[in-house]
């Protein structure tokens, strides 16, 4: 299955969505994070920095557990309709 590139928008809410997840670990050490969510620590490094802007939905659902972050409130802050809420 070939996949259609992403559009600007898809990539800027990975952007976003890596820099809520940065903020949310805050002083943790990202392979810490990345053991208690079942994940490498490469692969957090690169969900962070919006190399990856759409990680699959059990890895983040398992970032947002492990950082104790509400996944109906990370969605509102990344869904382009809304204002992002803060925390």
């Amino acid at each position: 299955m070939v996949r259609p590139p992403l559009t600007p928008a898809e990539r800027d809410r990975g952007r976003r969505l890596g820099a809520l997840l940065r903020e949310a670990r805050g002083a943790r050490p990202p392979a810490e994070v990345a053991a208690a969510s079942g994940i490498s620590a490469e692969v957090l490094r690169k969900i962070e920095s919006g190399r990856v802007p759409t990680p699959a939905f059990f890895t983040v659902a398992a970032l947002a557990r492990a950082l104790e972050l509400p996944l109906d409130q990370l969605a509102a802050a990344l869904d382009d309709s809304r204002t992002a809420l803060s925390a």
